[in-house]
């Protein structure tokens, strides 16, 4: 018991160290100004070629939506979920060796003799896959939506909205995602890529801005002949022909992505395009418990029948039913369900 008791003090001293070298000392592997460079970025695009060009800049919540980045990347971690989550793991991981008789999910797997692109590749499908179920379950429960909702409160989409939602969510994700992804091996410089990978598309499919999915393509492809440049080239800025091989790599792998990929581009990656009807106010009546629930990836829907764009829905009403009286303030937001009573839409109803 002393042994996690440590694990979870430590926890805390070692977080907040971490956030503290994280904020003093910006580096390439720095999540806090991956964090900062990636929404600047997409601000950036929605300024120059929004998509709804009627909607303020400064859109309604975007304050709130901004604050939510931070609590939910940083501050919640520091205050209690990085402390338990270590405790949680090391439990877990305990378990395993007591009942196998020693082994190691991390050091014994075969993975770990794996190419590092293949391992990337591995992580990001298999949790995509995992998360595209897990959104499923916080619309098909009552008990999970009411704290799900959070999330889809926001009524003027921009990249920030992807952040915002309830504490409950990141422990609900985290919590059914790490079984499978230790079995398989993931480490943290690996999810360290992949996490940067799908913070930036999460910010791209909320964003008001809409881009040719040829383009997407070459940015895809382009990205993947950067890591096979660096694994099977060896990129270097001293050795002439090594350099001019990877630019090789990278200018056609950008380029099979923008006339090979790009057309079916939709199929493969979520977009501003698709995500919008997510978070539509109006449902099909037959789609109650949601659609198009992909985060990085929408083939999943697309195979299992959730897909959904009808047509162009860029000035749709976004929200659900009763979000008129939903609350506005943070406090009161990520206290629901919690610490107060869950929001039901049907307290708010008119009775004639």
């Amino acid at each position: 018991m002393g042994k996690y008791l440590d694990i979870f003090i430590n926890g805390y001293k070692g977080y907040a160290s971490y956030l503290w070298h994280e904020i003093s000392h910006p580096s390439f592997k720095n999540y806090f100004y991956w964090l900062i460079a990636v929404s600047l970025f997409f601000f950036a695009l929605e300024v120059i070629i929004p998509w709804r060009k009627k909607q303020a800049i400064l859109r309604k919540d975007f304050w709130l939506d901004g604050f939510y980045m931070f609590f939910n990347f940083f501050i919640f971690s520091l205050v209690i979920y990085n402390a338990a989550s270590g405790v949680i793991v090391n439990l877990f991981n305990d378990g395993i060796k007591a009942v196998s008789g020693g082994f190691d999910l991390q050091a014994m797997n075969p993975m770990n003799e794996w190419p590092i692109w293949l391992i990337l590749l591995t992580g990001f499908v298999v949790r995509d896959f995992i998360q595209w179920w897990v959104h499923r379950l916080l619309h098909k429960s009552d008990w999970l939506w009411q704290y799900h909702q959070v999330h889809h409160s926001v009524e003027e989409m921009g990249f920030a909205a992807h952040l915002r939602f309830h504490w409950m969510e990141n422990v609900v994700y985290r919590t059914l995602e790490y079984i499978p992804l230790a079995l398989l091996g993931i480490g943290l410089h690996d999810f360290f890529i992949i996490h940067i990978f799908t913070l930036a598309w999460g910010h791209y499919n909320h964003s008001n801005i809409s881009i040719n999915h040829r383009y997407t393509g070459a940015i895809v492809l382009g990205l993947i002949g950067i890591v096979l440049s660096q694994n099977l080239l060896g990129f270097s800025l001293v050795t002439e022909p090594t350099l001019l091989l990877s630019s090789i790599t990278i200018v056609a792998a950008a380029l099979l992505g923008y006339f090979l990929v790009g057309p079916v581009m939709k199929y493969i990656f979520n977009s501003p395009e698709m995500h919008i009807w997510h978070h539509s106010y109006e449902l099909p009546k037959d789609r109650r418990y949601g659609i198009n629930f992909g985060l990085t990836l929408s083939m999943w829907d697309y195979l299992f029948g959730t897909a959904y764009i009808p047509h162009d829905g860029k000035d749709i009403r976004l929200g659900f039913p009763g979000i008129e009286h939903f609350p506005d303030s943070f406090q009161e937001q990520v206290s629901l369900g919690v610490f107060n009573k869950g929001f039901r839409a049907s307290d708010y109803e008119r009775v004639d």
